[in-house]
């Protein structure tokens, strides 16, 4: 199943995307170099699953997966500058601003950001709804990077439920109302996603070696994490394996 939502991700990624020849061509091309040049595509594929397990169909879900995600390159873009992280390389490429210049890698990603407004906004069903949850997740994801700048991982929960788990938080609440779930059904996949958000945070704190905690209790709170994730899909109207699946994928992950 992951192949066929992965194929559904891209081509509403591919659809939303400028032309790499669409004036001005720098623009576009920074863009699409943003969005395309590698990732999981994890937070789409949480998203066109969630439409499933709420009851719909992952296509119900397209612009919403498309949106998710190229609000998620925009932060990665400005999280690399050098004003933020000083990032050079990203994905085994050089980062936007070391290939096209700091200028034009801001523009792009404020470009991006709109066009995740814009792209979720075509969603058919409960357009409003996926533009509201959006919104809350990009302020979401400033505030955590601006705590995670002032005070490191001092409040790593803060952090991590804002600066990772947000959009994990919007991909699964997003893909439930596109595909027209209940509201429970939506709350039960926002409190999926949390958990699995911050499981993908411990993780990656575990192959940085940069966490708050030690290994042993990192690895201790990402398996209870995905534990808690999985608990919270008890009871959904629709398919639920494609999620406990990511899931389970994550935990122990290598990159």
């Amino acid at each position: 199943m992951t192949e066929k939502l992965l194929e559904i991700a891209e081509a509403a990624l591919d659809a939303a995307l400028p032309k790499e020849d669409e004036r001005p061509a720098a623009l576009s091309a920074a863009m699409r170099y943003a969005v395309g040049s590698g990732g999981k595509r994890i937070r789409p594929l949480v998203c066109l699953a969630a439409a499933i397990a709420a009851g719909g169909k992952a296509e119900d879900a397209a612009c919403c997966a498309a949106a998710i995600e190229i609000l998620h390159n925009y932060t990665l873009v400005h999280d690399d500058l050098p004003s933020m992280d000083n990032d050079v390389e990203r994905r085994g490429k050089p980062t936007v601003w070391k290939k096209f210049g700091e200028a034009d890698a801001i523009l792009a990603a404020d470009a991006l950001q709109a066009l995740a407004f814009a792209t979720a906004a075509r969603t058919e069903r409960n357009a409003a709804d996926a533009v509201r949850i959006l919104a809350e997740a990009a302020f979401g994801v400033v505030k955590g990077q601006v705590e995670d700048i002032a005070a490191g991982k001092k409040d790593a929960r803060y952090v991590y439920a804002h600066k990772t788990a947000d959009l994990f938080v919007a991909a699964a609440k997003m893909g439930a109302a596109a595909a027209g779930g209940t509201r429970e059904s939506v709350d039960a996949l926002g409190r999926f996603a949390l958990n699995l958000g911050l499981a993908f945070q411990y993780e990656d704190d575990l192959l940085d070696g940069d966490g708050l905690y030690a290994p042993d209790e990192t690895a201790r709170l990402a398996a209870k994490a995905t534990a808690d994730a999985i608990a919270s899909l008890e009871g959904l109207p629709g398919d639920v394996s494609a999620l406990k699946s990511l899931a389970a994928r994550l935990l122990g992950r290598k990159t």
